[in-house]
């Protein structure tokens, strides 16, 4: 049994807290970022970042659908953790500047793979398949907030 990991990011042309305010906007925009590989998407409590309850199936193959509730923290300025309370399954979002008028986002998932050739299989393709899941949204993101054309806070 090991961890297994999957890891996307991109540079998106728009102020970072604008960005990071997008994705931790679970009762607005996050449920526009998402592709259609999310469904029965619900907010169960909270809405903005830190202590919000959100309910999602994410469909990540045809066979495979996995139901999240997904408890999110903001243990540092810039990241967002929502941990599933379904499994041991753990997504950090991390929003950074990446020079001026630009953000770096990247969006790290972790969970414990299985055991035998399930899990072989699992850690060597798994992790590609949820990057491009996540590689969609960060292109939403980037659509979403980019936009704005800079829009003053």
């Amino acid at each position: 049994m090991g961890q297994v990991e999957a890891t996307t990011e991109r540079i998106i042309a728009a102020d970072p807290e604008e960005v990071f305010d997008a994705l931790a906007d679970y009762s607005g925009t996050r449920a526009k970022l998402l592709p259609e590989h999310f469904s029965e998407y619900e907010v169960r409590e909270g809405g903005d970042g830190e202590g919000t309850l959100v309910h999602w199936k994410l469909q990540a193959t045809s066979k495979r659908v996995r139901d999240c509730l997904l408890e999110v923290s903001e243990p540092s300025t810039g990241q967002l953790v929502e941990k599933d309370r379904n499994s041991s399954m753990v997504t950090t979002w991390t929003v950074t500047p990446a020079g001026e008028g630009r953000a770096k986002a990247v969006v790290t998932t972790t969970w414990t793979g299985a055991t035998g050739i399930g899990g072989f299989f699992e850690r060597t393709f798994a992790p590609k398949g949820l990057a491009r899941i996540y590689d969609a949204v960060l292109g939403r993101l980037a659509a979403e907030t980019e936009k704005g054309g800079g829009a003053a806070s």
